[in-house]
């Protein structure tokens, strides 16, 4: 006999993905982040710009601090005329501290960049460090950190013209090479990060984390999520492990700890930016929306 009490409840959902959950769950975080730290969202800009060119001001503190053996070096191992050593470090020094606080308040932002560019590259050639794998790594990802500053002035100059009323060409907008670019350069300084120093439980998890989420930030899927993640961990990792304040003046350690440590904040500041930015055109989050 037909059995009349069966009722049709229409056809049975599909369990959502692995992705989907995925999806759903840092839109849930990115929200609450959102809602929650408003009244902080519009100090972010300035905060990371200030912790990308803070190996900068390191730079120039180190170079004022340690002036003899600067010059030292240049001039007896080195063999470069004192005159041209002197005239360097000044011009270091005087470059890094007006170029980054030119490129923090958001002035002369392309000269700015530009600026200490060269100075990255002067300090290659003059020190003879093009050699060395680590140098590459962490000056091109410096480079790259210095893209994303410059990026974001692009972008927060679109915004007021646009909020002034007046158009824009969105296809002659240059920011999305800028923004791409500074995320693959800013992936080589924690690749960087990953070969440097000692190993432990703590970096070896940070590694495995990090490393998902730079694959993420390349490629531009849930950059916001991974950018956030990865810099909560950077942030506990840099002042649990890299504390160079606690040792004394004469000790190495500290010299190698504050390298280290300032070295870990331009990777912050860098993923501050994209978190304010976002991924910019070329990326998956991007073209989600388009399709």
């Amino acid at each position: 006999m037909k059995n009349n009490n069966i009722n049709y409840l229409g056809p049975v959902p599909l369990q959502k993905t692995l992705l989907e959950n995925f999806e759903l769950y840092t839109s849930i975080f990115e929200d609450f982040i959102d809602s929650n730290f408003s009244p902080v969202k519009p100090y972010i800009p300035a905060i990371g710009r200030f912790l990308i060119t803070a190996t900068f001001y390191e730079d120039s503190f180190r170079i004022i601090s340690q002036w003899a053996d600067q010059v030292f070096y240049l001039w007896n191992y080195r063999h470069i005329p004192y005159f041209i050593v002197v005239s360097f470090l000044f011009l270091n020094i005087l470059t890094m501290t007006i170029a980054s606080t030119l490129l923090v308040m958001r002035k002369q932002s392309l000269i700015a960049t530009v600026c200490l560019i060269c100075v990255v590259i002067s300090q290659g050639f003059f020190y003879g460090l093009f050699s060395e794998g680590t140098f590459l790594l962490r000056n091109f990802s410096v480079i790259g950190g210095l893209l994303l500053a410059f990026s974001d002035s692009i972008i927060s100059d679109k915004r007021s013209l646009l909020t002034a009323g007046v158009p824009m060409i969105e296809n002659k907008d240059p920011k999305k090479y800028f923004l791409l670019a500074g995320r693959i350069l800013l992936v080589l300084l924690f690749v960087r990060f990953i070969i440097a120093g000692s190993w432990s439980f703590s970096k070896i998890l940070l590694i495995l984390v990090g490393s998902i989420s730079c694959v993420s930030i390349v490629i531009g899927f849930k950059i916001k999520f991974s950018a956030i993640l990865l810099g909560i961990l950077l942030t506990i990792y840099d002042f649990s492990v890299n504390f160079y304040w606690s040792y004394g003046y004469q000790d190495p350690h500290r010299d190698f700890l504050k390298y280290e440590f300032f070295q870990t904040l331009s990777i912050v500041g860098g993923l501050l930016i994209i978190v304010n930015t976002g991924a910019g055109e070329l990326s998956i989050d991007e073209k989600k929306k388009i399709y």
